[in-house]
């Protein structure tokens, strides 16, 4: 077990860790940091005002800095994603220095060149990782599939299949619809076409569906008020089996939509340099374990990790730069067909 940890440690460190030859720029990314000595920090709520709180302590450890973090959970990161965009155009100062939402969410705010970009591989980050012109960097890899009541539900009855959210079993309020339309889009950048996932987004739509946020339809789901969700992130699966509540994905159903959470700094920022600094950090092994204990997340890509593991075997749908205005234009499109925003 000893030798298993110690391999898995080297395979993170040498993914991420910057090397002794670039210090350099680290160290002065570190000076400018210390005189910013804030970071309001966005992040998904499944994280935790304790997680984020640990991931600030260790943070200023590693570097030797006494920054304060501000930290503001998402309650919508499509909703708060579109307000910093409203808030650049109106020349309005962006609320946070760090943003970590989807890949998507990310999409939305390069296409409109609304990213403080930043040569993260001077800082020893592997390229792999770093996304949207230098825009975000990515460290943490979510699973979103159906999920079930496992009470009401029986397991004759579990979905196999992404079209068996279509059975009319579910129709009537039965089925909840989160808000992160992305989702569907990745299915049709990825191996559907966008006719056909466009197609099974209007089918889900007659289904009547209970629609909401993430937190919403959990908690329905957590209560029976709704017994089948048509797609749900890992985090959310992570904070049942914490709470012991009576939720579990729909093993078994493919491709499977793997969103990637990204950190990075909006335009304008006022405390930029810590931003910056503290997406390096996340990709540190001291923040991928942290990460890993609060929101139930590792990167897909390091071998060793519980989510490597995972998805070993199965298709697996990922999202590329390339596929970001297909992305962020039928995400749009989806939320009008399933009512959100009315």
């Amino acid at each position: 077990m000893k030798h298993v940890r110690f391999f898995l440690t080297l395979v993170i460190v040498l993914l991420f860790a910057p090397t002794w030859a670039q210090a350099a720029p680290t160290d002065e990314l570190i000076a400018a940091a210390k005189k910013e000595g804030v970071i309001e920090f966005y992040g998904p709520s499944t994280l935790t005002p304790q997680g984020a709180q640990a991931l600030g302590a260790a943070f200023n450890k590693k570097y030797g800095l006494n920054i304060k973090l501000q930290y503001s959970p998402s309650g919508n990161m499509t909703k708060d994603t579109a307000k910093v965009v409203s808030h650049a155009a109106a020349g309005v100062v962006p609320e946070w220095d760090l943003m970590v939402v989807t890949d998507a969410h990310h999409a939305t705010l390069w296409l409109r060149k609304l990213h403080e970009t930043y040569d993260y591989r001077k800082l020893g980050i592997d390229p792999k990782v770093i996304h949207y012109d230098n825009g975000a960097v990515s460290f943490a890899n979510q699973t979103a599939l159906p999920a079930y009541n496992t009470k009401l539900v029986s397991p004759k009855d579990v979905p196999k299949k992404w079209e068996d959210l279509l059975d009319p079993k579910w129709k009537g309020g039965k089925l909840g619809v989160i808000h992160s339309t992305h989702l569907w889009a990745r299915l049709a950048a990825g191996p559907w076409s966008e006719e056909k996932t466009t197609a099974f987004v209007k089918k889900l739509e007659a289904q009547q569906p209970t629609i909401g946020q993430p937190g919403d339809i959990y908690s329905r789901l957590q209560l029976g008020e709704v017994l089948v969700a048509a797609v749900i992130q890992d985090s959310q699966i992570h904070r049942a089996k914490k709470a012991g509540a009576p939720i579990a994905h729909a093993e078994g159903v493919e491709p499977v939509i793997s969103p990637a959470y990204h950190a990075g700094v909006p335009k304008n920022a006022p405390h930029r340099n810590v931003g910056h600094l503290f997406a390096l950090f996340l990709t540190s092994l001291e923040a991928q374990e942290l990460w890993e204990k609060y929101g139930g997340q590792t990167s897909a890509f390091v071998p060793g990790t519980a989510t490597y593991k995972y998805l070993q075997g199965k298709q697996v749908v990922y999202m590329t730069q390339d596929h970001a205005k297909m992305v962020d234009r039928l995400g749009r499109e989806y939320g009008k067909i399933l009512g959100f925003g009315r």
